[in-house]
């Protein structure tokens, strides 16, 4: 499975982004997609995740904010980020959860976001 992020950018307080990432390869060993991010000289966390089936979970710090979407039949997986605050400035990275006998994680490229305030 192969991952490519874009979409990131300098943005003000306030503003949007849409995050994508295009999948292929392997798509039906993929079980569940998301977005993670890390900032600088903090842990990667997790932002939004999303299933097979549709259901999603977001971390704490972006309810309400962001949105995560996936298109089965494109390939692809989204994130909508509406009232970005400095604080959600970080690298983000697509991730796609496969099993194949084993569970793999598979990571994209990482896109930079850059909020200022």
């Amino acid at each position: 499975v192969q991952l490519q992020a874009s979409g990131g950018g300098l943005v003000q307080a306030g503003g949007s982004l849409r995050l994508s990432c295009a999948a292929s390869g392997s798509m039906s060993s993929i079980k569940g997609m998301g977005w993670y991010r890390q900032a600088p000289g903090k842990q990667r966390e997790l932002v939004a995740a999303i299933t097979g089936g549709g259901i999603t979970n977001y971390a704490d710090s972006v309810k309400g904010r962001f949105t995560i979407s996936r298109d089965n039949a494109k390939n692809t997986l989204s994130l909508q980020m509406n009232s970005l605050k400095p604080e959600d400035t970080a690298v983000y990275y697509c991730n796609a959860l496969a099993y194949t006998g084993t569970t793999v994680n598979y990571w994209g490229q990482g896109t930079k976001v850059t909020v200022s305030s």
